[in-house]
Parts: C-alpha cells; sequence; structure tokens
C-alpha cells in the first residue's frame, strides 16, 4: 500500500469497526448477536412501501374461506409476535405457487397455492410463523448489513492490491476469490436465517396454542412436493436455502 493512503485506510477501517458495533444486536428468544445498520422503523417503512406496491402488482383472492383462515392464523400469531411498529395485514393472493411471505411492519401475505401443502390451520401457521420469524429476527435488515460489510471489506482489499502492482490480471482474480468468498459466507448465512426462522416459527407457533410438530410434519410435505413436481433445488452449497433434511432433522431436534 502507498504510505500516503495508510493513515486513509486505517481511518476508514476504525470508523468501520466503530460502526459495526454500534450496530450490533440481539435475536429476540434466540439471543443470537448481529449486525443491522438499519433502524426497526426504517425497516417498518420499506415494509409498508413494497406490501403497497405489491397488492397492486398482484391479484388479490376474493376466496372467502381462504382468507378466514389466514385472518384467524394470522390474529392468533400476530398476539405472540415481537414486530416492531407492527401494523398487522393478511392478504390472499391468487397465485398458484405454495409460497408466502412476510415483511417488516407486520405485512403477510399467502399464495393460494400454500394451502396444497399447508393443508390444515397448524400448517399454515407453521408457515406464517416462519415468515414473520424472519422479520422478528430482522434477517432482511441484517443480509444488507451482511453485504454493506462484505463489500467495503473486497473494496478495502483491492485497494490494499492495487497499490505498485506488477500485474493488474493479478488483482483482478484476488478481488474476484474475495468477492466469491464474500457471496458464499453471505449463502451460508442465508440458510442459517432459514433454520433459525424454522425454530422462532415453532415457538410461536406453540405460544399461540398449535402444535409445533405440525412444522416437521409441514417441510416434510413440501419435501414430498418439489419430488412429485420436480422442483428440488440444487446442492445445499449455493442454495440460500438449507436441504429440507437439514432442516427437519434440526426441527425435530428441537421439538
Amino acid at each position: 500500500m502507498n504510505k500516503a493512503n495508510t493513515p486513509v485506510f486505517l481511518s476508514a477501517l476504525a470508523l468501520g469497526a466503530a460502526l459495526v458495533a454500534a450496530a450490533c444486536s440481539a435475536v429476540p428468544d434466540t439471543g443470537r448477536k448481529q449486525v443491522n445498520f438499519l433502524k426497526p422503523h426504517e425497516e417498518a417503512a420499506l415494509g409498508f412501501s413494497e406490501f403497497n406496491k405489491i397488492k397492486q402488482q398482484k391479484k388479490i383472492s376474493s376466496d372467502p374461506n381462504l382468507n378466514q383462515m389466514v385472518r384467524s392464523v394470522g390474529v392468533r400469531l400476530s398476539k405472540v409476535m415481537p414486530v416492531p411498529n407492527a401494523q398487522w395485514e393478511f392478504v390472499v393472493f391468487d397465485d398458484p405457487t405454495p409460497n408466502a411471505f412476510a415483511l417488516p411492519g407486520g405485512k403477510v401475505g399467502v399464495h393460494t397455492g400454500l394451502f396444497q401443502v399447508s393443508q390444515n390451520e397448524a400448517g399454515l401457521a407453521a408457515v406464517i410463523g416462519h415468515e414473520v420469524a424472519h422479520v422478528v429476527a430482522r434477517h432482511s435488515g441484517e443480509r444488507v448489513s451482511q453485504g454493506i460489510i462484505a463489500g467495503a471489506a473486497v473494496a478495502g482489499a483491492s485497494m490494499i492490491m492495487n497499490q505498485k502492482s506488477d500485474s493488474d490480471t493479478g488483482t483482478a482474480l484476488a478481488t474476484a476469490a474475495l468477492g466469491g468468498g464474500a457471496l458464499l459466507a453471505t449463502k451460508k448465512f442465508n440458510r442459517n436465517q432459514e433454520l433459525e426462522a424454522d425454530k422462532l416459527g415453532a415457538l410461536y407457533m406453540a405460544r399461540a396454542g398449535y402444535n409445533p410438530t405440525e412444522s416437521v410434519n409441514l417441510w416434510k410435505r413440501f419435501s414430498d412436493y418439489r419430488a412429485r413436481t420436480g422442483s428440488n433445488s440444487a446442492g445445499s452449497l449455493l442454495s440460500t436455502h438449507p436441504l429440507d433434511s437439514t432442516r427437519i432433522a434440526e426441527l425435530e431436534k428441537f421439538m
């Protein structure tokens, strides 16, 4: 590194370390330490805005039975899930894919296609509990923060290596390798978040009066569905979700 740039780099490093320390918090119920540069109200504002966009873009289901089931499960779970700045809203979208999602601030969307896998209220509670657990644990803000840290690390390493380098190609390859490492670290981190959400979701199910063992049955049904429809994900290494067998085993231990 050029000596003239050393003080600047060290100052930036010290500032970054201070920001990370200031952004440390703990995930509710698990106590896991995390770094999150976003504030809860900032996450909620983003969630409100994005949910409004989704409601304008996707068709909302008018099926009274599905809507009633989602509202019933949602109300029970909302009483036990600690979501900051919650303005609870549960919407069923007319979409055949078996999926659901939750956004910061208490916004929950459920696809009509999910009911073929959830099958009952407890199964639905397992899915909604899992999705809202991501919000409780503030995983989206944490992922953004991890991306910022990873990007800063790559940029810092690049700054070090591009001073008086004999090979631009060598610098580019080294930077690319660091970027790939950061990508894999983020992927792994996301899989850990999924397992954490599984356990938190089961916990909230139990607190709301549902049998948490239904969460295990739900993921077994999802595994069967993926095998039946040929939608199994690729290997675990580059997947942002854990293998079905992994999450089922972890949940069975958690029971």
